[in-house]
């Protein structure tokens, strides 16, 4: 079984990451995992934190030579921050009591995790609570990617709502993955120009923007997931892992939310068969998923991000201990991170991918994996 943890605050020291289950043989380097740290914390309308880090991870245990030895990887992301803030969040008693939070801002865990966790100052919360944590989530997501390569599935992730311009039509995978070459991970130029538009429209104003992101995965294999229980269906897995990404509001899986506005005789994929290929679907309504399974078609899920709560106009709120009326606090903030939240996207429909892959095929080591999945898409094709 494949898992992963992460520990650490938004201006602590770092980003720790456990990934436990990752089988022997996998390459992997510190180089490609930092190519997604880049990318997560790249993209048009980011804020001033980005101007300090430069995430780059260091492999502390687990690989050896450039492949995973089978044991857990272990990961960590320094926060360059960290030199201005250790007096402050120094895990002991001499911590400094500074820069406290007491004004919750709408939108974010402040409040409601100031009053779970019985803390009075907000910053206890909003530490954990800060999309900074993600980078941790880039980082598994990145490990298992690295698997899912060497098995023939390719993800792809890229930007289709920024605001009120969007994507006209559907995008090709071939043309997903180019989309990293644009300032907002946009596969459309003409899209993409007027998403950094109305960005740098909504930075002048002091407000944010949200957007919708889509992750798309070619070479996914029929028969990933179940429809026995409710928690092994891929589609809720995938949605969750999704909707865990902070500020994302609502996921879709292929034609999504449409399906609920059209007739059945025109929102199912009829089936089909091809000698030398097996069963499949003329159209790909369904996103690659049916009945809690992958049905062998392209998976294409999309999640929309709210605008980031953190405004420089910021709305009316109430002091946590003195209960009187204020304005929300201001911490540092991006105008829009849907470019971001992409990447993020990535990661999580990777790791999913990567857990069903292996409990669909166990193996300690790479080449086993492969010698099952190569016979059982054998089977697909020839059935």
């Amino acid at each position: 079984m494949l898992r992963y943890l992460t520990a650490g605050e938004s201006h602590g020291r770092g980003l720790s990451v456990i990934v436990e289950g990752m089988p022997a043989g996998v390459p992997l380097t510190a180089e490609e995992i930092n190519t997604w740290l880049a990318r997560r914390q790249g993209g048009y309308g980011r804020g001033g934190r980005m101007s300090i880090e430069r995430d780059r991870v260091e492999i502390l245990a687990g690989v050896r030579g450039g492949y995973t030895l089978g044991s857990p990887v272990a990961l960590f992301i320094a926060n360059r921050d960290w030199a201005n803030w250790q007096e402050i969040m120094a895990p002991g008693p001499e911590a400094r009591a500074e820069r406290v939070v007491t004004r919750p801002r709408p939108g974010h865990a402040d409040l409601a995790g100031g009053l779970k966790y019985h803390q009075a100052d907000l910053r206890n919360i909003l530490e954990r609570a800060s999309a900074r944590e993600t980078a941790a989530r880039v980082a598994a997501g990145a490990v298992a990617a690295a698997l899912l390569k060497e098995l023939g599935i390719e993800l792809a992730a890229h930007v289709v709502r920024i605001g009120p311009v969007a994507v006209k039509g559907a995008v090709e995978l071939s043309a997903a993955r180019q989309a990293w070459g644009s300032p907002v991970y946009c596969a459309d130029p003409e899209a993409s120009r007027a998403m950094v538009a109305v960005i740098e429209e909504a930075r002048q104003k002091g407000d944010t923007l949200g957007g919708v992101v889509e992750v798309l995965a070619a070479g996914v294999p029929a028969g990933l997931g179940s429809h026995v229980h409710w928690d092994r269906r891929l589609d809720g897995r995938l949605a969750q892992a999704l909707m865990s990404i902070p500020a994302i509001k609502g996921v879709e899986i292929g034609a999504g939310f449409e399906l609920a506005s059209i007739p059945g005789i025109l929102a199912h994929d009829a089936i089909a068969y091809r000698e030398g290929q097996g069963f499949y679907h003329p159209t790909n309504r369904a996103g690659g998923l049916e009945g809690g399974m992958t049905n062998g078609e392209i998976l294409v899920l999309r999640a929309a991000m709210k605008p980031i709560p953190t405004l420089m106009q910021p709305l009316p709120s109430v002091d946590f201990l003195t209960k009187k009326p204020a304005t929300a606090a201001v911490e540092r903030s991006d105008v829009c991170a849907v470019p971001a939240a992409a990447v993020v996207a990535w990661a999580a429909v990777a790791w999913v991918l990567a857990g069903a892959v292996m409990e669909k095929f166990g193996g300690d080591y790479l080449p086993e994996i492969k010698e099952r999945m190569a016979a059982y898409r054998e089977y697909l094709s020839g059935i």
